[in-house]
């Protein structure tokens, strides 16, 4: 049977990676726009953000706009490897049988 990630299966950290998965490689979004997406207070993000980048799977840096801190966020390709193992891992569970390539 194939395993699904703990890191990502978590309700939250899917709906994060979910997001971020949609964002171009390389692309970045502030937190509070990610915030905003997935309507989920700021102590609650930080904590599922820590999560993912912990596992490598997001990588968040802290810059400056003029005086204004802002934290960007973007799915790593270790994170962006491990989302597309884990949709064909939810594929296989949901339908098991091989799919046979026609000729």
């Amino acid at each position: 049977m194939t395993e699904l990630d703990p890191v990502i299966h978590a309700q939250a950290r899917l709906r994060v990676v979910a997001s971020l998965s949609a964002l171009g490689d390389g692309d970045r979004i502030a937190f509070p726009r990610l915030q905003e997406l997935l309507a989920m207070t700021a102590g609650n993000l930080s904590v599922h953000l820590r999560k993912l980048e912990e596992a490598g799977y997001v990588e968040i840096n802290k810059t400056h706009h003029g005086r204004t801190p802002t934290t960007l966020v973007r799915l790593s390709p270790r994170g962006r490897l491990a989302f597309e193992e884990y949709t064909e891992a939810i594929r296989t569970l949901l339908d098991p049988t091989p799919s046979k390539e026609q000729s």
